[in-house]
């Protein structure tokens, strides 16, 4: 058995080119089981330098997903993901993105999970945010993001980077990633708030967790993140709103983009890991003096209050009721305030 994975790995390199996709698709079957897995992570020195050959060579044939797929699997091994990471694989894989996402959506979207893999070490995020290289730092960031925001669909099974969403979230956990999103000229955080609407919960979910990271930096970038409230405020709160109809004295004091939301009953966000980071979100922003002014502009107290009584999650109604503790006795002078901002 030894011999025979040492002779296919060799094949990976053949110079036919159908040897070599009948070897990497072996490759690819392998990496779907545990023994497989396991023979070749021991041959990882020889088996991944050869995938990443096959993968650039080869992006225009099957050959080429597979072998993108035998990343994605290996990968989610965090020593194998760091030994891809320093052999280049987050360039080859926003190389062959640009290149071929057009025509083989499913490449690209395999691609995109390999990049959610390798992000989950520290080297494979540097090499994403391009840290070192301050003429291109964030460059492959932005291309993500633009074409996560332009490619959504109401079918998962279409939705190329959805997975971006993921990624998003990885990124975001360290502060070089924080500040390339917040970054106010490059625009993605706006353009990420944005895909909360959609119906898709992976990005949903991925961007709810994306926003809360981004707000562990509220004691710095406040007025970045409230310069967005306009998006911003719907995003964190109408998750944890409840469904009931909101009265027009209360949905008076709010928004458009709240009210019109809070006038009709609508569906629950089931996933409760969404409504405790939108609610760790707001906790973080209502530390800050002007993000509780901002807060009670829109009546968000009201609307945590509403969306408590529906809450069941002993997690998610700690996390609402950590922001009560926080307003309690800084309530009436701060709405007064708000709600002059407001006018």
């Amino acid at each position: 058995m030894a011999d025979e994975i040492d002779e296919l790995i060799g094949f990976l390199s053949d110079p036919k080119p159908q040897v070599r996709s009948a070897a990497v698709d072996i490759v690819r079957g392998l990496t779907g089981g545990e023994d497989g897995l396991r023979a070749l992570t021991v041959r990882a020195d020889r088996a991944l330098p050869a995938l990443l050959r096959l993968l650039a060579s080869a992006a225009g044939s099957g050959a080429g997903e597979a072998a993108a797929d035998s990343l994605v699997n290996l990968s989610q091994d965090a020593a194998l993901a760091a030994r891809l990471a320093a052999l280049g694989a987050v360039d080859a894989a926003m190389d062959v993105i640009a290149r071929r996402a057009g025509e083989q959506p499913a490449l690209a979207r395999s691609l995109v999970m390999l990049l959610v893999n390798l992000t989950h070490v520290a080297s494979g995020v540097a090499a994403l945010l391009q840290v070192g290289d301050e003429k291109v730092q964030g460059l492959y960031v932005a291309k993500l993001v633009r074409s996560f925001c332009r490619s959504s669909s109401d079918s998962e099974e279409q939705d190329t980077f959805e997975y971006v969403a993921s990624m998003l979230v990885n990124i975001s956990k360290v502060e070089a990633g924080r500040r390339i999103l917040m970054e106010p000229k490059r625009g993605l955080l706006k353009q990420i708030i944005r895909q909360f609407d959609s119906t898709n919960q992976l990005r949903k979910k991925g961007v709810a967790g994306t926003i809360r990271n981004c707000c562990f930096e509220a004691d710095t970038q406040l007025q970045n993140l409230l310069s967005l409230a306009e998006y911003l405020w719907p995003a964190l709160l109408l998750p944890v709103a409840g469904k009931k109809i909101y009265t027009e004295e209360d949905r008076s004091k709010m928004p458009l983009e709240l009210s019109s939301a809070l006038s009709h009953e609508r569906e629950a966000v089931e996933d409760s890991e969404i409504r405790q980071h939108t609610l760790e979100a707001i906790y973080m922003i209502v530390l800050q003096d002007d993000g509780r002014r901002s807060f009670w502009s829109v009546n968000g107290p009201r609307i945590l209050q509403v969306g408590y009584e529906d809450e069941e999650d002993p997690k998610v109604m700690e996390a609402y009721e950590l922001i009560g503790s926080l307003l309690v006795g800084k309530g009436e002078g701060e709405q007064e305030q708000g709600g002059e901002k407001s006018q």
